[in-house]
């Protein structure tokens, strides 16, 4: 069973708030056919001050760790769930939501090292948040990050 055919049989929609990965785990998801059935949309959030305007993630916890952080990443993931379930209409418990923020390099953002990704995950009233580390140069990095985003949303999925 593909994710579409996964999210469908669980009664589950999905969205994404995006920073590192830019949009392509929405792009990854939008391959399969019949994903207009259950993927809402995606919202790609590259600058911090975009971040704090559009899912109100905290300014002063950007200021202080960066944007490449857990707690980052967890307010992008419960306020992607709770906007796109109000702009469709629906229940946000019904919305999984999946965010992405890290450092692609080759610069560090802070004290974080090129390829520490952060990615959360939405549903119901639970948020989690899982830390990695991959290697490689940019391409690398973020195509690994959407691969790993990809197989969370399978694993929560089938939890359910």
């Amino acid at each position: 069973m593909n994710l579409v055919e996964l999210a469908l049989s669980k009664g589950v929609l999905i969205c994404s708030a995006e920073s590192l990965t830019a949009g392509l785990v929405t792009a990854e998801i939008s391959k399969t056919p019949g994903a207009s059935k259950i993927l809402l949309g995606g919202m790609v959030l590259y600058q911090d001050q975009i971040k704090a305007q559009l899912l109100g993630v905290s300014k002063s916890l950007m200021e202080s760790q960066t944007s490449v952080d857990p707690e980052v990443a967890a307010q992008m993931a419960t306020a992607a769930q709770v906007k796109f379930a109000n702009a469709a209409g629906v229940n946000a418990q019904q919305v999984m939501a999946i965010a992405t923020t890290g450092a692609a390099g080759p610069d560090w953002v802070g004290n974080q090292a090129p390829g520490t990704v952060f990615i959360s995950i939405a549903y119901s009233d639970q948020v989690s948040v899982y830390a990695e580390q991959f290697e490689g140069d940019r391409s690398e990095i973020t195509d690994a990050a959407v691969k790993r985003a990809i197989s969370l949303l399978r694993e929560h999925l089938e939890a359910i």
